[in-house]
């Protein structure tokens, strides 16, 4: 794991109600260039806030950037695309070619930009989990979707600009002269300044970014984790929107139990994907048998992919623990070495675990239906199937 960075300032924020003003405040307040990456861009009143936000931006003069993923911002608004184009903002799609056939190009088609990554200035970034879609509901009788994300501030805030000037670089000249759902794809000309002044400490918090690709960090992420489990000696603490994880994975929580570690996983309860909502149920029975402790979320989407180590080190970031995301999509996680924060994010997600979650208990699989049973069993065996097909070769 590579080392820390001192001298940052990091602020933990839940949910898109902390989240969405602290983005348009800094991309309002941006003076030479802004860059947002996000995987849902959703026409909703969210959507229009930010879309606001970029535009004012690129219309003052600040050299603004929008890189968005081909499929999961497929339905991009034809009315943003306007808006920002009109103002001078400069969009690219990752992958924008979103074919279901023929059947052996779906690897590529895995291949995502599923990172939720923004840069102002090189002074401030932003890292999380939240995508720029309305996190609440219209009626407003449930919560909003729970979720993390982390502001930053410091010499941390500069290796984020580089991350994102890379990936803007890399998509320009891949996309371009194509054409994405009828409209042309802008090819970013790099009005960034090339070079920046170091940016000065503005805090005393330890923190690393990590980044998921396919060529150096294939795995920087999922090694991380696996590197702050094996060093755990009191607890601990994971949220995960999609938990599926490899063979090693579950092995080192299984290891950590074993040493008297308090291993807790909080998961999803509903979920939008049910094929790897019941497959991941299928490894409740040997985790809970291991002594790990599991809670389901209800009240709402549990969307966070965040985790705590003896209240320490945390993280906070894109990357779920299951194979799109440690095998395939592009990711980005902040690690904190820091107590005061790891012992908010703990303090958080122990709130959500024990006053609005379900214990799932020690004889889960006893207390099953036989179809129930089935139902888990098939969509395991067909998750496996699929991993295998896609060369993602370590669930076992």
């Amino acid at each position: 794991m590579p080392e820390f960075v001192g001298g940052n300032r990091i602020t933990l924020l839940r949910n898109g109600e902390q989240f969405f003003p602290a983005l348009v405040a800094a991309i309002d307040a941006a003076r030479t260039e802004a860059f947002l990456e996000t995987y849902i861009f959703a026409d909703d009143e969210t959507g229009s806030v930010v879309a606001g936000a970029l535009a004012r931006a690129a219309a003052r003069g600040v050299a603004t950037h929008l890189l968005i993923d081909g499929y999961g911002a497929r339905d991009f608004a034809p009315r943003f695309r306007k808006m920002l184009a009109d103002a001078g903002v400069e969009l690219l799609v990752f992958r924008p070619q979103v074919s279901a056939w023929p059947f052996w190009k779906q690897r590529g088609r895995l291949r995502r930009m599923h990172r939720k990554l923004a840069s102002v200035d090189g002074a401030v970034a932003f890292v999380g989990g939240i995508n720029i879609i309305d996190d609440f509901d219209l009626t407003g009788m449930l919560p909003p979707r729970y979720d993390y994300a982390v502001r930053i501030e410091g010499p941390l805030a500069m290796q984020a600009r580089t991350e994102a000037t890379k990936l803007w670089t890399r998509v320009a000249w891949a996309t371009l002269g194509r054409r994405w759902r009828g409209f042309e794809i802008l090819k970013g000309t790099a009005r960034w300044h090339r070079h920046v002044p170091g940016v000065p400490a503005a805090g005393s918090q330890r923190a690393v970014l990590l980044v998921r690709d396919s060529l150096r960090h294939r795995r920087d992420i999922e090694s991380a984790y696996l590197e702050q489990i094996a060093a755990a000696r009191s607890e601990v603490l994971i949220a995960s929107a999609y938990f599926f994880p490899t063979w090693r994975f579950r092995r080192a929580l299984v290891q950590a139990a074993k040493r008297n570690v308090s291993v807790v996983l909080l998961l999803q309860g509903k979920s939008d994907h049910p094929l790897q909502h019941y497959a991941s149920r299928s490894l409740y029975r040997a985790l809970l048998a291991a002594g790990i402790r599991i809670y389901e979320w209800y009240p709402s989407e549990l969307h966070a992919k965040v985790a705590v180590f003896d209240g320490s080190v945390a993280t906070v970031g894109s990357s779920n623990i299951d194979p799109l995301s440690l095998g395939f999509a592009r990711e980005a996680n902040v690690f904190v070495d820091d107590v005061p924060f790891a012992a908010e994010l703990r303090a958080s997600v122990h709130e959500a675990i024990e006053n609005r979650s379900r214990a799932v208990p020690a004889n889960y699989w006893r207390r099953l239906s036989l179809a129930l049973r089935a139902r888990i069993w098939l969509s395991y065996r067909i998750a496996r199937l699929l991993m295998a097909i896609y060369g993602f070769d370590r669930l076992r």
